[in-house]
């Protein structure tokens, strides 16, 4: 009832109510496009190859919301643009322009996004080209025009896609590209549920799984909630101060660093990385790139383990993007703070640093472990195939979080009580 009246109170708001009937209306548009089929190619034929081979296939068709198994124009999703997005995050470390422009305030994240924008055409477009050569089989007279427009398709797809996003952001509710991937895979649980409930009628599915399966859920939303949320708070003490005829600081607060900073980031890009080899392998006939694309391949042993190190290492090469243990230092020593029993300047940026590689170790493994589940409960009760299910899980969970606090927010700045109160 709590939840409901938050509710109520928020749609009385006209800029909240305004904001959240436009992100419906954006992902309604988003549901829509994943409908409009790519001319001249059989999309029934790829709907049976992606329920027939699971695997790569059935995570890029988990995360577009169904597109890819309809081959519709969104069917590479919004996979391009955050690909582009890692590329332009670790060229920022590189070279001395893009580093430049992220340090220029709001005029350098303008130009940043505006390469990012770039890259996803350029990217979109090689993989619309290899996704025509690959599914040329399914093509209506195979050539130079029919590759052309489906590969023009595909990537105009993306590229309404990211504009969609950016639209979300700006005028909506939430990141809008966290929100598109949200949608996708939201869009695909009645499906999902569906079938396990005609596995269980047919007997290939037992209650135990069932019951493994429930459980496994509510574990990751508790545990992604319990992470989220969690943090560690460094004590500042302010000394006091004489300002004119008045007395500054002397008050006590803390610093809250998140156990997991960068949210569900990490997982994202890992699956974007691991997919550029395998998607590759899965449309060629040569053993050698078959043979690496199977290793890097998230069902076998060894991407997973490459999806585990990437998790970890995109979490604390993220958390270093978003916080700066000199700067935090530094600005409280210019405000007279200092943490107890540590010295103002370089020894406090070294306590800050080795809190934040602690904590950040926590919450990577933690995502690790989410996404490593669905694959150790399938290897445990014969029967339980569910893939992605923790990284969906995983991603719907962490976007749902971000987007109510986005909301709780902006209701706090109205002097309404929020969700998390």
């Amino acid at each position: 009832m709590k939840f409901l009246e938050t509710l109520r109170n928020a749609w009385k708001v006209k800029d909240i109510r305004t904001k959240i009937l436009f992100t419906l209306a954006m992902l309604l548009v988003f549901r829509l496009g994943t409908f409009v089929p790519v001319p001249g190619i059989d999309s029934a034929q790829v709907q049976n190859l992606v329920q027939d081979g699971g695997g790569l296939l059935g995570l890029f068709d988990t995360l577009g919301g169904g597109a890819f198994a309809n081959f519709s124009i969104f069917a590479m999703g919004i996979m391009p643009y955050i690909n582009a997005s890692i590329i332009m995050q670790l060229l920022t470390v590189v070279v001395p322009t893009f580093e430049r422009w992220s340090k220029e305030g709001e005029e350098g994240k303008k130009k940043l996004q505006q390469a990012i924008r770039y890259a996803t055409v350029v990217i979109a477009l090689i993989q619309s080209i290899g996704l025509s050569f690959g599914f040329r089989g399914f093509v209506d007279n195979f050539g130079v025009g029919s590759v052309t427009l489906i590969a023009l398709s595909l990537t105009a797809g993306t590229a309404f896609l990211m504009w969609l996003g950016e639209q979300i952001t700006e005028k909506g509710i939430g990141n809008g590209i966290s929100l598109i991937i949200f949608a996708g895979i939201v869009s695909q649980l009645p499906a999902t549920l569906m079938r396990y409930f005609t596995l269980w009628q047919a007997g290939e599915l037992q209650l135990f799984g069932i019951v493994m399966l429930l459980l496994m859920a509510v574990l990751v939303i508790a545990g992604v909630v319990y992470i989220q949320e969690g943090e560690r708070r460094i004590p500042v003490q302010y000394a006091k101060r004489v300002v004119g005829r008045k007395m500054y600081g002397g008050q006590a607060t803390h610093i809250p660093l998140k156990v997991n900073q960068s949210g569900v980031i990490p997982v994202i890009f890992a699956t974007s990385i691991l997919m550029f080899p395998s998607a590759i392998g899965q449309f060629t006939n040569n053993a050698i790139i078959s043979a690496i694309a199977g290793f890097f391949d998230i069902a076998s042993v060894s991407g997973q383990i490459l999806q585990v190190l990437l998790i970890i290492a995109f979490a604390y090469f993220y958390t270093a993007i978003t916080v700066n243990p000199e700067d935090l230092a530094d600005n409280m020593k210019k405000n007279g703070g200092f943490i107890p029993g540590i010295r103002p300047g370089r020894p406090t940026a070294a306590h800050i640093q080795t809190i934040l590689t602690r904590i950040t170790l926590v919450g990577a493994l933690f995502l690790a472990l989410i996404v490593m589940l669905p694959f150790i409960l399938g290897a445990l009760v014969d029967g339980v195939q569910i893939g992605i299910g923790g990284t969906s899980l995983l991603i719907v969970v962490g976007v749902a979080l971000e987007t109510m606090k986005q909301i709780e927010s902006q209701m706090l700045m109205r002097h309404y009580k929020g969700f998390m109160s």
